[in-house]
């Protein structure tokens, strides 16, 4: 599809008003609906525009959906728009937002109708989530500026004219937060939330432990956030600090009260975010044994890990074999469950090191006593005892794909990170499954030219994160939950280093996550990205311009080295040089591979658009692109 055939205005001809071919696509919606028509039209906000709900069927929710859509508009127009009950809705000027009398199947619990005319909006839905996600998209049908978290001019408070029925594909559509690795405060995390709901996610799996710290107040076991919350603060690349020094004091860190954990769920909540905690056992528990080493194979000493290596070489697993792990779980998952009232807690369960249970005398011991073959069927063990044990607390267990070896406990969810493998071996054995694969659905991954982002591992871009399809050939879609996107932060200490490796991406799984597979084109996105991109420049949120930078594919033929050079995004164009200055547009014009000239050290590329730069300047050594060859 050409990138340029979408029109972004009205277009008048002989035979009248014709709007562009892809509504959504010039409205910029992200995700896309199921379906849109553009109307003839705009509907105006003015000092008088008021927004109504029926007082009969009026409740907390449908208060909060009304309140919270007058918040986001008046903070930037200062129009002082109201929110009401009223008895019977009529007049002009009104953004009306109501429960169905009759229920529509097909809308489900999150579907929702948007209809804009010159006289009013109308959003109607068989529930109230419906009613958010209606008034979401609303609010990405006015100008950029309804973003700003402050007021701010704009000639036309207007929305144009459309006719929306929208619901979404999958039940479970999350995004990860990992405040182990690096803390973010009560605040950041109610922001994470803010911009995850803006694109219909409506799960958030928060990464509470891990080896780097424990964020969770667990009043049974105080030592888990005096000691288990805090390391010694170091900075640079990660997996390479130092170890703790004699006499070092651990001061970065810190952890939520229980009062912190249940204002965020409440916050949450009537965001219609359901909040899924993990507590990662067997393996990730360094700073569990930092707090209680009496939890381990061995003796210690133990320490919260301050990002050093340490796999392998530093114990940092529960021990199977010792009942006093069973009974702190037993205490750490009671008061978990009673925080938390979404229907699943997170084990985690990956990434256990079993060489130090094959040294441990009592785990061997216990292998024995249960005719277990071998330690990955001492983690099934492990696995099911948990189990038991979050079930008991009226709470189901889900996992990392790592807990199906050895035997995956009978009502366990899965979690396919380790690509889509795990998920089908789960599935096929009739077990619910959310794909979160790795090499797609990792945001902590590069997500453009290495050179040119900020160091980590892997390479994710927004074109293979799109390109996923979550339901894999012969699986019953029905046990395919949905689809979750992971934040991991060893290399992430920043919030807005952490929206900058959330945004565009993210958007790439909400639309998978909500949109019909059908209605997914690549081109589309990529002009609704677009759009969203000043939105987010309103809002002061960080995102990744990485999908206008250079692609190079290094080649050899005949011993010669040939630079390839492409875009995700089509009709760039792309000039470069290889004598050491800085391209512009009256540089050579790349249409062809490239060789590279005698003596030349480095080629440096930028795209341009419409005649104005884009993407990043990047300057590429040409010794780092003949050692990429080489390495293949």
């Amino acid at each position: 599809m050409n990138f340029y055939r979408f029109a972004a205005v009205l277009l008048f001809s002989c035979f009248g008003l014709v709007f562009a071919e892809d509504p959504a696509a010039e409205l910029g919606l992200v995700p896309v609906p199921v379906e849109i028509h553009r109307t003839a039209g705009q509907f105006d906000l003015t000092p008088k525009t008021r927004i109504v709900f029926d007082e009969a069927a009026a409740n907390e929710k449908i208060k909060f959906v009304a309140d919270h859509l007058a918040e986001r508009l008046n903070v930037p127009t200062g129009l002082q728009i109201k929110a009401t009950a009223v008895r019977k809705v009529s007049g002009k000027n009104t953004i009306y937002l109501g429960i169905l009398k009759q229920n529509d199947p097909a809308l489900g619990a999150e579907g929702y109708t948007l209809k804009v005319t010159p006289k009013g909006v109308r959003i109607e839905a068989n529930e109230e989530a419906g009613l958010f996600y209606g008034a979401q998209t609303l609010l990405q049908l006015l100008p950029a500026q309804i973003e700003s978290r402050e007021q701010v001019e704009c000639r036309d408070w207007a929305i144009p004219c459309v006719d929306i029925t929208d619901y979404p594909r999958f039940q479970w559509r999350g995004l990860m937060q990992d405040v182990s690795r690096h803390f973010f405060d009560k605040e950041e995390v109610k922001q994470f939330i803010d911009q995850m709901v803006k694109f219909k996610f409506n799960t958030f799996q928060w990464h509470l432990t891990d080896d780097q710290g424990w964020r969770i107040e667990i009043k049974g076991y105080p030592k888990l956030t005096e000691i288990g919350a805090w390391r010694v603060p170091r900075q640079g690349n990660w997996w390479h600090f130092d170890l703790p020094q004699p006499d070092e004091k651990p001061t970065y860190g810190g952890y939520y009260t229980q009062e912190d954990i249940r204002e965020i769920i409440r916050y949450a909540q009537e965001r219609f975010v359901t909040i899924v905690p993990e507590i990662d056992v067997p393996g990730h528990s360094m700073a569990i044994l930092a707090a209680y080493p009496e939890l381990a194979c061995t003796e210690g000493p133990f320490y919260v890990n301050p990002g050093s290596k340490f796999y392998g070489e530093i114990q940092n697993t529960l021990c199977t074999a010792n009942e006093k792990v069973y009974a702190f779980l037993d205490g750490v998952f009671g008061e978990v469950a009673a925080l938390f009232p979404g229907r699943y807690i997170h084990m985690g369960g990956d990434e256990a090191h079993k060489g130090f249970w094959e040294k441990c005398p009592k785990c061997q011991a216990l292998k024995q006593k249960e005719g277990l073959k071998d330690e990955d069927e001492l983690q099934s063990y492990f696995v099911k005892r948990v189990e038991k044990i979050i079930a008991g607390k009226g709470k189901r267990l889900i996992g990392w794909d790592e807990i199906l070896e050895g035997g995956l406990a009978p009502n366990a969810t899965v979690m396919s990170w380790r690509g889509t493998k795990g998920g089908i071996e789960a599935a096929k054995m009739g077990h619910e499954v959310v794909m979160t694969p790795s090499p797609y659905y990792y945001l902590d991954l590069y997500q453009g030219e290495t050179l040119a982002e900020p160091a980590t591992y892997g390479m994710s871009r927004l074109s293979k994160s799109y390109g996923f399809e979550p339901i894999p050939e012969g699986i019953d879609p029905k046990l395919i939950l949905g689809v979750q996107g992971n934040l991991w932060a060893e290399s992430i200490a920043h919030f807005r280093h952490a929206q900058y490796m959330l945004w565009p991406r993210a958007m790439a799984i909400a639309e998978t996550g909500w949109s019909p597979k059908e209605n997914k084109d690549w081109d589309a996105f990529v002009r609704r990205v677009e759009g969203q991109f000043t939105r987010f420049d309103a809002a002061c949120v960080k995102y990744a311009r990485s999908m206008y930078d250079v692609i190079f594919k290094p080649s050899l033929k005949d011993d010669q080295l040939l630079i390839t050079l492409l875009t995700e995004v089509p009709g760039l164009d792309i000039y470069y040089t290889f004598d050491g200055s800085d391209p512009d547009k009256y540089y050579p014009k790349y249409d062809q591979p490239l060789s590279v000239p005698k003596n030349a050290a480095q080629i440096r590329v930028i795209t341009y658009r419409d005649g104005k730069p884009i993407g990043k300047q990047i300057n590429m050594p040409i010794k780092e692109l003949e050692n990429r060859v080489s390495s293949k």
